[in-house]
């Protein structure tokens, strides 16, 4: 069923969208968008939470994906199940679940909106669904690679937000 949602996704495909998504999956290519965000937010002194969190979650995020789940799932990436497709990009070298792109892009998002961010994360949700579609179009992650993805992410940035917010408290009662 996963194979003919990608499919059915194919008949998609124009030039310009072509051109679009290999751009838009290129910001998660290791997670360097998000990368990028989190240093800019630490270098401003008012967004530094924001920032931190971020840097916590995106942490837990590639311990959690990148170093357990894909390597203990090791599921096949859809592209060398249907091999007629051709790949728009570089063929992935690791496995496929969960998308890693996505897990990292959800991971900031719910780091920015569980730290309180009131409007980087409404931004930040429109590149992360693009990105997780991305992968999708371009055949590189089923379905629910990108479901897996999206539930990473969130509990990654959700527990990076609570360990700053619970370490900013620690602090701030300790200089009282």
């Amino acid at each position: 069923m996963e194979i003919k949602i990608l499919d059915m996704i194919q008949n998609l495909h124009t030039t310009v969208g072509d051109h679009f998504f290999i751009g838009i999956t290129k910001l998660g290519d290791a997670g360097i968008i998000w990368i990028f965000l989190t240093i800019l937010l630490l270098i401003l002194p008012k967004m530094r939470k924001y920032g931190l969190a971020m840097l916590v979650g995106l942490c837990i995020d590639v311990i959690v994906c990148n170093g357990l789940l894909k390597n203990l799932v090791a599921r096949t990436r859809p592209c060398d199940v249907n091999t007629a497709i051709q790949l728009l990009i570089s063929h992935p070298t690791d496995y496929s679940f969960p998308s890693g792109h996505t897990a990292a892009s959800f991971a900031a998002v719910a780091a920015l909106y569980f730290s309180g961010d009131k409007k980087i994360w409404k931004a930040a949700i429109v590149l992360g669904i693009l990105i997780a579609f991305s992968r999708m179009y371009l055949y590189v992650h089923y379905p629910t690679d990108i479901l897996g993805g999206i539930l990473v992410g969130i509990f990654s940035g959700f527990i990076g937000s609570k360990i700053v917010t619970y370490m900013m408290k620690k602090r701030a009662n300790q200089n009282e």
